[in-house]
């Protein structure tokens, strides 16, 4: 039996997104100094965290998208604060964001994690982004409600689980499956060059048309021994 669990631990080389929503700022700004706090805990530099702002929770997806698939990043965090009105407005945009966000991390291979609070009331929210009153503590341990703290938890957790996973070998991968049974079909009829030769340099071909997304990435932890000096 193998058992596989990341840890809240120091991630390794890259940098870390956190795209926060201005919509209902007094309640995201304090989401993201929960995150912050818990970053800076588990000794991530300032130098390797970006904070993009957006005008609302909806258009988080888009940032998520836009750093997941950047190799050098490790894991996008998405905080916004979404209160139920008159209408039923915040059930779409919940809805929409927490589809897109799940679609973006399964399609490339990033971690990104959900920290849009979905709540009924103003009293709600502020329970959810609260932090320790203490000076002392307040730097470096958010209150448990504070739901941007337990994002950036699960951001590293899923970072240092991704260098725990086996690297898996990827046989028939299913956009050559099923480019090739697109092109058999056709038999060369959609080649916009009308000719029926196999060559895709102007060719309308599935691939073009469709994305597969790659396997998820291993990342690897940084070495801890020191180097010996000659």
């Amino acid at each position: 039996m193998q058992i596989f669990e990341g840890r809240i631990c120091p991630p390794p080389e890259g940098y870390i997104t956190i795209a926060v929503a201005k919509f209902n700022k007094t309640i995201t700004q304090r989401l993201l100094d929960g995150a912050l706090a818990k970053l800076r805990q588990h000794r991530v530099h300032e130098k390797d965290i970006r904070i993009v702002w957006v005008p609302g929770t909806y258009e988080l997806p888009f940032v998520a998208s836009y750093f997941a698939r950047d190799p050098q990043c490790l894991a996008v965090i998405c905080l916004g604060a979404v209160i139920k009105g008159e209408t039923t407005h915040d059930q779409h945009i919940n809805r929409s964001v927490s589809i897109a966000i799940g679609e973006i991390a399964s399609r490339f291979g990033t971690p990104v994690i959900f920290g849009v609070l979905t709540c009924d009331t103003i009293e709600q929210a502020n329970a959810r982004s609260g932090m320790i009153e203490s000076v002392k503590d307040k730097a470096l341990n958010p209150a448990p409600g504070n739901k941007g703290a337990e994002a950036a938890e699960a951001a590293l957790e899923m970072i240092d689980l991704l260098t725990e996973l086996p690297e898996i070998a990827q046989k028939n991968p299913i956009s050559e499956i099923l480019s090739k049974i697109f092109i058999e079909s056709n038999d060369g009829e959609n080649d916009v060059n009308g000719d029926d030769d196999d060559d895709d340099d102007n060719d309308n071909n599935f691939d073009d048309d469709f994305y597969f997304p790659p396997p998820p990435r291993k990342l690897v932890k940084k070495s801890t021994k020191k180097k010996k000096k000659n």
